[in-house]
C-alpha cells in the first residue's frame, strides 16, 4: 500500500509542479488585480500540495515522526509569512511572495532528504531572514536617501571582500579563499557584498554625466573583481562583471558598452588562463579538465561531475522517487549540486519546470525594473535581476556539464546560510521597488482623477472644459 501511495504521489508532484510553472507565466500576462489574485491563490494551493506530497512520501518511506513535525512547522511559517507580508504591504507582488516561499520549500524538501540536520539549520536561518527582510520595503519607502551613499557603498563593499585575508578570520575552502569564520558560523562575504555592489553601481550611474565619471565608476568596479580574482573566486567575479556590464548598457543604451564589455571579459579570461593556469587557478584547471571529459578521471577530478550526470540520467523524466535514488553520494549534493539530486529523485520534468520557474522569476524582476520611473531603483532592480539569473545559470550549467563548475549555489534552494540570507534580502528589495512603483502609479492615477473632477466642476460652474467651444446664447 505504501508503494502505491508513493508512486501516485510521484506523478501528482510532477503534475502540480507543471501547473505551478504555468501559473508563474500566466500571472505575468494578467491585466487586472483580481485575475492576479486568483492565480496567486491557485499557486499557493499547488506549492502546498507539492510540499505535502513530498513530505508524505519521505515519512512513509522512512517512518520518522520528526519529518511530520518539521513539515508542520514549515507550513505554519510559510502561511504566516504570506498572510502577514501581504497584509502589511497591500500593494506587494503576490507572485514574488509565492515564489519566495516556493523556492525555500523546495530547498527544505531536498535538504530533508539529503541531511535532516542541514535542513533544520537552513530553515531556522531562513525564518530569521524572512522576519528581518520583511522590514526592507518599509525602510525603502521611508528612507529616501539610499542613492546618496554612492562611493561609500563601494568602500564598504571592498572592505567586506578583503576581510577574507585577515589572519584567523578568513580561510580557504574548495580552492577559494572566500570564507570567514565568526564564532561557530562560516559566511561568504561576497554574498552580501554583491548587494552593496549593485547599490554602488546604481547610485554612481545616476550621477554619471561625463565619460570621466563613467571611467571612475569602472575603476572602482574593477577593484571589486580584482579582489575576487585574488580570492580565486572566479564564479563571483563573473557574476559581478556581467552585472556591471548590463547595468552600464541599461544606463547608457549604447551597444558599444555591451559589445566592448563582452570582448574585454573574454580577453581577460583568456589572458588569465595563459598566465596563471598553473599557479593561481590550479583548482579551476581541475574543474575545466573535468568539464572537458569527466569520465577520463572518474575516480579523481571528474568524480563529482560524473556522479551528477549519472544522477540526472538515472532519474529519467519521472524520477526514481524521494529516498529511492543515490543522490546523497554526489559530493556537495546539498549545495552546489542540489539540482542533480532534484532531477534524480523528482525527475527531469520537475527539473525543467524548476528552470522555467527561475526564468519566470527573472522576467518578473525585469518587469519591476522596467516599470519603475526612478532611475536609481530601476538600476537596482535590474542589477539584482542579472545577479539572480546569472548565478542560477552558472549553477545549472555547472551540474549539467554545459560550462565548468563555478562553485556558486542555486538561490534559495542550495544549502548555505549566507547565500539564503543575501537572496532573501534581494527578493525583499525587489518587493520594495515594486511597492514604491505601485504606490506612485496609484498616486498618479488619483491625481489624474482629482484633476479631472476639478475640471468637470469648473466646466459645470461656468464655462465648459478648457479649449471646449462655447455655444451662442441661442444655442445655450
Amino acid at each position: 500500500m505504501i508503494n502505491i501511495i508513493c508512486e501516485i504521489s510521484k506523478y501528482l508532484i510532477i503534475l502540480f509542479m507543471i501547473l505551478y510553472t504555468v501559473k508563474c507565466f500566466s500571472s505575468l500576462l494578467s491585466t487586472t488585480e483580481k485575475e492576479r489574485k486568483v492565480k496567486a491563490t491557485k499557486q499557493i494551493i499547488y506549492v502546498f500540495m507539492i510540499h505535502f506530497l513530498c513530505y508524505l512520501t519521505m515519512f512513509l518511506r522512512l517512518g520518522e515522526v520528526r519529518i511530520i513535525v518539521f513539515y508542520g512547522i514549515q507550513i505554519f511559517v510559510a502561511i504566516l509569512y504570506m498572510v502577514i507580508f501581504q497584509s502589511i504591504y497591500r500593494n506587494a507582488s503576490a507572485l514574488l511572495t509565492n515564489n519566495t516561499a516556493f523556492m525555500l520549500l523546495i530547498g527544505y524538501i531536498m535538504l530533508t532528504r539529503l541531511d535532516f540536520s542541514l535542513a533544520v539549520k537552513q530553515f531556522l536561518f531562513a525564518t530569521v531572514g524572512l522576519i528581518l527582510t520583511s522590514f526592507v520595503p518599509y525602510i525603502m519607502q521611508n528612507w529616501k536617501n539610499l542613492r546618496v551613499f554612492g562611493k561609500r557603498y563601494g568602500l564598504l563593499g571592498l572592505i567586506g571582500l578583503m576581510t577574507v585575508f585577515i589572519p584567523g578570520l578568513g580561510f580557504e575552502n574548495y580552492g577559494s579563499r572566500n570564507w570567514i569564520r565568526i564564532g561557530g558560523f562560516s559566511l561568504q562575504p561576497m554574498e552580501f557584498v554583491k548587494i552593496l555592489f549593485v547599490f554602488f553601481v546604481a547610485s554612481m550611474l545616476c550621477k554619471a554625466s561625463t565619460f570621466g565619471e563613467l571611467l571612475a565608476n569602472a575603476i572602482i568596479s574593477a577593484a571589486f573583481m580584482g579582489v575576487l580574482v585574488l580570492e580565486k573566486d572566479l564564479g563571483a567575479a563573473v557574476i559581478f562583471y556581467i552585472t556591471y556590464v548590463c547595468l552600464v548598457y541599461l544606463a547608457t543604451s549604447r551597444p558599444i558598452f555591451l559589445v566592448g564589455g563582452i570582448g574585454i571579459g573574454v580577453g581577460a579570461v583568456y589572458a588569465a588562463y595563459l598566465l596563471f593556469k598553473d599557479s593561481l587557478f590550479a583548482h579551476v584547471m581541475v574543474r575545466v579538465s573535468a568539464w572537458r571529459n569527466p569520465f577520463a578521471d572518474i575516480d579523481g577530478g571528474g568524480y563529482q561531475l560524473s556522479q551528477s550526470l549519472f544522477a540526472i540520467g538515472t532519474g529519467g523524466y519521472l524520477g526514481s522517487g524521494l529516498t529511492q535514488g543515490s543522490a546523497d553520494i554526489i559530493p556537495v549534493s546539498e549545495s552546489d549540486f542540489i539540482f542533480s539530486a532534484i532531477c534524480e529523485e523528482l525527475g527531469v520534468i520537475f527539473g525543467l519546470a524548476l528552470i522555467l520557474v527561475i526564468v519566470s522569476i527573472f522576467i518578473s524582476f525585469v518587469n519591476v525594473a522596467m516599470q519603475c520611473r526612478d532611475p536609481f531603483y530601476k538600476y537596482v532592480a535590474f542589477g539584482f535581476s542579472v545577479i539572480f539569473i546569472t548565478q542560477s545559470l552558472l549553477n545549472l550549467g555547472g551540474v549539467t556539464k554545459f560550462i565548468p563548475s563555478t562553485g556558486v549555489t542555486l538561490p534559495l534552494i542550495s544549502y548555505g546560510v549566507s547565500s539564503v540570507l543575501s537572496t532573501l534580502i534581494i527578493f525583499s528589495i525587489i518587493q520594495g521597488v515594486y511597492v514604491i512603483s505601485t504606490n506612485e502609479a496609484i498616486k498618479n492615477e488619483k491625481d489624474k482623477e482629482r484633476a479631472k473632477a476639478i475640471l468637470e466642476r469648473a466646466a459645470y460652474a461656468g464655462g465648459g472644459l478648457p479649449g471646449q467651444r462655447q455655444g451662442t446664447r441661442e444655442e445655450q
